[in-house]
């Protein structure tokens, strides 16, 4: 039997090894992909040394899942460029195809003397000291794939080879939301939309990993999301991912297996359409500074300041869309208009949002609720300070007029929001003030139809 394992390692070691065997990908939406192989080739008790084309090797990463098995060392060898393989046909003669300039080719053949400076030598005898045209390589002076020259150190006789690594840029993932809005309720589908760059793999399991994972080692260039064709599995859509939290990230296993090519994105649901109730808020920013000096506006100076349009989707306990937690991502909101089509009317990024946690969105600005605000009175007035030596500060009082407008068919209720760091206070209002948190307070307007409303309030700030 010893004899028998020795052999089967001396052929690895005399070949690389084709990539057999399972696959199973986690993959990161910041480009990170854990790549986990597990080959069928036994590993004999102590040292056992074989090559291998593993694509988007970084060789120091890699390590084996199993825990009587060690990495002792790791050769990575990249795919072959025309540098590399010039480099290599070093005292070797090349056929090289010439481009004439009235159309054609041809080839001529050359001596390769070295790449680095170029020298090459021509039959007759004379160098040439450029490329004298597109050379031709033969296959043996050709890495295709990446390969790597791999020890490891088992101690004991294992039935199969373990691998694990970390593929940086090679594929990321994003969430895609589809929100339509119906009446006081809405239905909910996502999906996970995947893009290789640089991993090619054929039949894997592939998880999703969603959550804020540091990075300590330097990112590859951002190469953003690949463009193309969606590859779409009817079958692996119409099942649904699972998901369970590892640490403190979500895991989300994709149904079946997928293969990835770079270019090509692959989508997938996330979970079955889920319905659940949502609100709309329309809501004007304040005008207070958050920290620092509260200036004064021109005198008589009317500012039109937009009216948000946020959404909430609500998400309790013991429902389907409240128990599940959702990556962040893109939120999509339609709506039908009049003959029934559904209109794209917002669009938002979200952050991972827990289950039974509302999700809270800001689709847009308002296209028939319009607001403008003007600063009608300002003053400032010293205050003694506290304690000799002290800084000397101000307390400064400023009234605005908020002037909404509503064009719709339908009267609106429209938050002006003030927050603020600090001492301050609303000393009088048209509209009562709702603190809602002790930096924030909000004025409830209602708009009557195809109407105006005013808002007027005054403000103390310390500054």
């Amino acid at each position: 039997m010893a004899q028998i394992t020795a052999s089967i390692v001396l052929a690895i070691v005399a070949g690389v090894m084709p990539l057999a065997g399972q696959t199973s990908l986690s993959i990161y939406s910041d480009g990170r992909v854990v790549v986990r192989r597990t080959l069928p080739q036994p590993l004999q008790k102590g040292r056992n040394t074989f090559n291998l084309k593993l694509e988007g090797l970084d060789g120091a990463t890699l390590f084996s899942p199993d825990t009587a098995v060690a990495v002792v060392s790791a050769v990575v060898r990249p795919p072959t460029d025309q540098d590399a393989a010039l480099a290599a046909a070093a005292g070797q003669t090349l056929s090289f195809i010439r481009t004439r300039a009235a159309g054609g080719a041809d080839t001529v053949r050359a001596t390769v003397v070295r790449s680095d400076p170029p020298q090459y030598r021509l039959p007759d005898g004379r160098y040439l000291l450029s490329s004298p045209g597109e050379p031709l390589f033969s296959a043996e002076l050709v890495r295709i794939a990446p390969e790597a020259a791999i020890a490891l150190e088992a101690t004991q006789t294992r039935p199969r080879t373990e691998l694990a690594y970390v593929a940086d840029g090679a594929a990321r993932w994003e969430a895609v939301y589809q929100v339509m809005l119906l009446g006081a309720r809405c239905q909910v589908s996502g999906t996970a939309t995947i893009a290789s760059q640089s991993l090619r793999v054929d039949s894997a399991e592939v998880q999703l990993v969603a959550g804020s994972i540091n990075r300590a080692r330097a990112a590859p260039r951002a190469r953003g999301m690949m463009r193309g064709a969606v590859k779409l599995n009817a079958d692996e859509v119409a099942a649904v991912s699972d998901e369970e939290a590892v640490g403190e990230a979500h895991v989300y296993q994709l149904p079946g297996k997928l293969s990835l090519d770079p270019g090509v994105p692959v989508t997938a649901a996330l979970f079955p359409r889920s319905g659940g109730a949502y609100t709309q808020e329309l809501i004007v920013p304040g005008a207070l500074p958050w920290r620092g000096f509260m200036g004064q506006s021109g005198e008589g100076e009317q500012n039109r300041v937009p009216v948000q349009v946020w959404y909430t989707l609500k998400r309790g306990r013991g429902t389907p869309f409240g128990d599940r937690p959702l990556p962040g991502g893109t939120v999509q909101l339609y709506q039908a208009d009049s003959a029934g089509r559904l209109q794209l009317v917002g669009e938002a990024r979200s952050v991972h949002t827990a289950p039974g946690r509302d999700l809270r969105v800001q689709s847009g600005d308002a296209f028939d609720v319009t607001a403008e605000r003007v600063q009608t009175d300002y003053a400032q007035e010293p205050l003694v300070p506290p304690k000799r030596g002290m800084t000397g500060r101000q307390r400064i009082t400023a009234a605005y007029r908020v002037t909404l407008s509503n064009a719709k068919a339908a009267a609106v209720t429209v938050d002006v929001r003030e927050a603020r760091f600090g001492v301050w206070r609303v000393t009088e209002s048209s509209v009562p003030a709702e603190k809602i948190s002790a930096t924030e307070v909000r004025f409830r307007v209602q708009v009557p139809t195809n109407g105006d409303a005013t808002l007027t309030y005054t403000v103390q700030a310390e500054s």
